[in-house]
């Protein structure tokens, strides 16, 4: 008897399989096709669509879901209101936070209103190549402003550069290493927390440099910093950017009475991470009431303390 093909030995593999598989191998097919995802570029061009729409204050040139969710520091608005209505443009500043693993792209993106700067966390939650939710997280300054965004006009010094060599982490450990930033701020020493930071690491803050080269003060190592305890701190992963080695982290501070009663920093904070250590740190953050929760879950595991 003539033997048979490698072709037809394999469809007669999968058809021997299909009852053990959730769905056919033409049911897969189907459905990667119906729903593909969506690669890097795909979702960069997802968030340069979003920014531009925003600018121009018109939510319909969004390729959304039926069903697309909103959330404006922590409540479900409608799609169009909230910041659509004041938002005027779009300033100098933008990076972007890519995780096809996850489908989400998240971007720091300076917006304006009239001449005021809006510090903006955007994260857009992909399916089938739309956007499915949209996470906003904004911090308005006016000329009167204690601080000013002056740091913006160009890229986080570190923030793009490419990972060397060697030096990549997995896409686990690099969420391990982030946390270990978290876990100083709840136990109130970045020593104690054996937070690594890297000898060029530097924090910016809306804007502002607050820890590293340039923070203005006589003694800018982040591990010098006098920091007071948050046992109340609660952390999301919001995005691991595999390539650009950077994970983004939503944050709670919880309520220290440094603020408002009742009132927490509430942040999304980028760690670029390689070779076990934290590089460079940027933040957009903002005050909310303290029992605030991030309204979406965790893309990854946060261990507990």
């Amino acid at each position: 008897m003539k033997p048979l093909s490698l072709a037809v030995q394999l469809a007669a593999a999968f058809a021997s399989l299909a009852p053990l598989l959730p769905f056919s191998p033409a049911q897969a097919q189907a459905q990667a096709t119906a729903s593909p995802s969506c690669d890097r570029t795909c979702l960069t061009g997802l968030m340069s669509g979003f920014v531009d729409a925003l600018a121009a204050g018109d939510p319909s040139r969004l390729t959304v879901a039926s069903n697309v969710r909103v959330t404006e520091n922590s409540r479900e608005v409608e799609l169009g209101d909230g910041l659509w209505e004041s938002i005027t443009g779009a300033g100098e500043f933008r990076q972007d936070y890519v995780d096809p693993v996850r489908q989400v792209v998240a971007s720091h993106v300076e917006m304006r209103e009239g001449k005021n700067p809006v510090l903006l966390s955007v994260v857009l939650h992909v399916e089938g190549r739309q956007i499915a939710g949209i996470e906003l997280l904004h911090e308005r300054f006016n000329p009167d402003s204690r601080f000013q965004p002056r740091e913006l006009g160009a890229p986080i010094k570190g923030m793009n550069d490419p990972v060397p060599a060697g030096e990549r982490q997995s896409r686990a450990s690099m969420v391990r290493t982030a946390l270990t930033y978290t876990e100083g701020l709840r136990v109130g020493s970045f020593t104690d927390a054996a937070t690594p930071f890297a000898p060029e690491a530097y924090r910016v803050e809306n804007g502002v440099i607050t820890g590293g080269e340039g923070c203005g003060r006589a003694d800018c190592r982040l591990y010098a910093q006098n920091i007071f305890v948050h046992p109340g701190i609660i952390a999301s992963v919001a995005a691991v950017d595999e390539e650009n080695g950077i994970v983004l982290l939503w944050m709670n501070f919880g309520d220290t009475g440094s603020y408002e009663p009742g009132r927490a920093l509430i942040t999304f904070e980028a760690f670029k991470v390689w070779g076990d250590q934290i590089h460079a740190i940027n933040a957009f953050l903002t005050t909310l009431p303290q029992a605030v929760g991030r309204a979406w879950p965790s893309v990854d595991q946060v261990p507990r303390p």
